[in-house]
Parts: C-alpha cells; sequence; structure tokens
C-alpha cells in the first residue's frame, strides 16, 4: 500500500505556492489538505490558479485557521517565516521553508546579507540546504529542509563539478543571469496574488545580489563571485552564463569528464554538448515545467576562458521542483516521484 502523507501549503497563492500544490497534486504519495492565504481566503483555488481547474476543490483558509499536517510547506516572503517558526512547527512535524530565512548557517553572514539580524540564529544549524545534487545524504530523513534560491541553483550547479575537482583556478568568477519575472525579485509568494509579469529586458540586479552568499557558502573552496540578473519579459525561467579561468593544457575533455564524474548518475542534470544543430545549448525555454538543470559549456582555449552555461525553470528546479525531490529523498521515496514531466518541444 502507498504511503500517504498529508501537505498544508503556507502562502498557496503566490507563484512558488502555486507551483509546488500543481506538483504536489500528482504526486501519488501527498495529499493536499489546505492552503493559506490571508487575502484569497474563501476562495476557490483555481480562482487564483486556473490551471488546476478540475484538479482541487480546496479553498483558501487563513493561516490562522491551519490544522495539523504531516508536511508543512510554507511559500511565504522572505523574514516571514523565521519569525512565526515555532508556530508552523506545532503543526508538522517535517517543515519546507521555499524562502531564504534558513538556508544560510552563519548568522554573521545573514547579516551582512540581509542588513538585520536574524530572528532564530540558534535554528541555523537544524536545517538542510535543499539542494539535492550537493545534499543528497544529509537530506534522508530531514525534517527541516530549507530549499535552495533559484539564481543560486543555477549558479551552483553549473560550477560545483569544476570547483570540486580542481578543474578551475582559483580567479573570479563572473556570472550573469537572464531570468523571468517570477524570479527577478517576485519568486517569493507574498501569499496573496501573483506578481505583475516583466515587460522588459532590464538590469534588475547588477551587484550585490543576495543569491551570492548562498553560491558561495556551497562552492568549496569560497572562490570570488560576483553575479548579475537581468530581468527578461519571460515569466519562468533562468539562463545563467558563468565565465572561469582553467590552467594551460586543460582541454573540453578535462571539462567534459568533470561533470560525468560528479553528475552522471544524477536524475535530473543533463550535460548540453552538441556539435551541431539549433539546440547546442542549454534553453530555458525547453524547461518550462520540469525539474531539470540543463548545463552546457565553451572554451576559449587562447585566453584560458571557460563559459558555463545552465539553464532551469526557476519555479520548478529553482523552487518548488526541487523542494518536492527533497521531500522524495526525506521520505525514502523514488527521487523523480511526480517530477516526470519532459517538457514541451516545440515551445
Amino acid at each position: 500500500m502507498s504511503e500517504h502523507k498529508t501537505v498544508a501549503i503556507v502562502g498557496g497563492s503566490g507563484y512558488a505556492g502555486g507551483e509546488f500544490l500543481r506538483l504536489a497534486l500528482s504526486h501519488p504519495n501527498l495529499k493536499v489538505t489546505q492552503v493559506t492565504s490571508e487575502r484569497s481566503s474563501g476562495l476557490p483555488v483555481s480562482m487564483i490558479h486556473p490551471n488546476l481547474r478540475g484538479r482541487t476543490n480546496l479553498k483558501f483558509i487563513k493561516a490562522a485557521a491551519l490544522e495539523d499536517a504531516d508536511i508543512v510547506v510554507l511559500a511565504l516572503p522572505h523574514n516571514s517565516a523565521a519569525k512565526r517558526i515555532a508556530e508552523f512547527e506545532a503543526k508538522g512535524r517535517v517543515i519546507v521553508d521555499l524562502s531564504a530565512d534558513f538556508r544560510l548557517k552563519d548568522p554573521e553572514v545573514y547579516r551582512a546579507t540581509y542588513g538585520e539580524d536574524h530572528p532564530t540564529p540558534e535554528k541555523l544549524g537544524e536545517w538542510v540546504y535543499g539542494n539535492p545534487e550537493l545534499h543528497r545524504e544529509e537530506l534522508r530523513g530531514a525534517t527541516r529542509i530549507a530549499c535552495a534560491g533559484c539564481f543560486a541553483t543555477s549558479v551552483v550547479l553549473a560550477l560545483y563539478p569544476l570547483v570540486k575537482l580542481g578543474v578551475l583556478l582559483p580567479k573570479d568568477i563572473i556570472a550573469t543571469g537572464l531570468v523571468g519575472s517570477s524570479a527577478a525579485g517576485a519568486s517569493a509568494s507574498d501569499g496573496s496574488h501573483h506578481p505583475e509579469r516583466a515587460g522588459s529586458l532590464r538590469v534588475y540586479k547588477p551587484v550585490g545580489h543576495r543569491h551570492t552568499a548562498e553560491a558561495q557558502q556551497e562552492l568549496p573552496g569560497h572562490f570570488p563571485l560576483h553575479l548579475t540578473a537581468i530581468s527578461t519579459p519571460r515569466v519562468r525561467g533562468i539562463l545563467t552564463t558563468a565565465h572561469a579561468w582553467i590552467p594551460d593544457g586543460y582541454s573540453d575533455r578535462d571539462v567534459w569528464s568533470a561533470y560525468r564524474e560528479v553528475y552522471g548518475n544524477e536524475p535530473f542534470v543533463r550535460i548540453v554538448k552538441v556539435a551541431k544543430g539549433i539546440h547546442r545549448y542549454p534553453d530555458p525555454m525547453l524547461l518550462d515545467g520540469t525539474n531539470y538543470c540543463d548545463i552546457g559549456f565553451e572554451m576559449d582555449v587562447d585566453t584560458g576562458r571557460v563559459v558555463l552555461m545552465s539553464a532551469i525553470d526557476n519555479l520548478v528546479k529553482g523552487t518548488a521542483g526541487h523542494a518536492l525531490q527533497c521531500l522524495n529523498i526525506a521520505h525514502g521515496w523514488e527521487e523523480t516521484m511526480g517530477l516526470a514531466f519532459a517538457g514541451l518541444h516545440p515551445a
């Protein structure tokens, strides 16, 4: 008999909570019993998430009416979950936070990044950073999961094998992310409504992106890392390019071998390295709705520069999808359960 766990989603009317709801409704071992929203309380979930018409009869409730559940998923704005964490811990054994509240392990780094003290610094060590490719063993049996940020995920997955295996020189790494509007400062749910769609291509965070601290925390050796985010007219997706440097004598084969060694058995990381055709590089349009991260690279042998490219759907592999992947690992279920969607082509 299948193992079923009840799920309550706090802040389910925004992008992050709505995307987790979409995935959880198709998961064979999960039963969503409650979805909260302060402004939309009493409304059918499908009124805010029209893609879920006919999939659920749930209505939004206020967080004050939240009842116990096996799993509580927090899709609240930054610094909201941490201030109320005792309230949510009383409602569920397993807590999954989609915000940035528990990602950083060092309270001093948190203060430097967010400009304020963490509300519950004593709890930071209780949370596992929700990047399955880096923390799979720690996630087994975990009851506190702090899901990785979307831009950080695209950066870390692109760089991690090369940093870990010493393929890169210890020089500054410059990474630029082309991000959809749901990641451009609006990916965290406010518990009430969707942010507006982006309508132009613009730099929205040239320096000081908050995911820099997150990525530096996760990359071995703490290479100097500089992130820039550019908002695009799309709603979903991140395409990141990172410029790094390799020693003399290294080749395409060395870079390829590093990715194969680290990611060879990963179910949701694909290396895109094709010599011909129009699909030679990662393309976030092909990943809408999927939990994949596609990674590619090109080398400039004359200068020793390697350009790394990674593409994800920020709402799935960057938010709700890797949250579900983490829950699968934590409960000992098949890691790919509920995440089999292969994307659409043409897109």
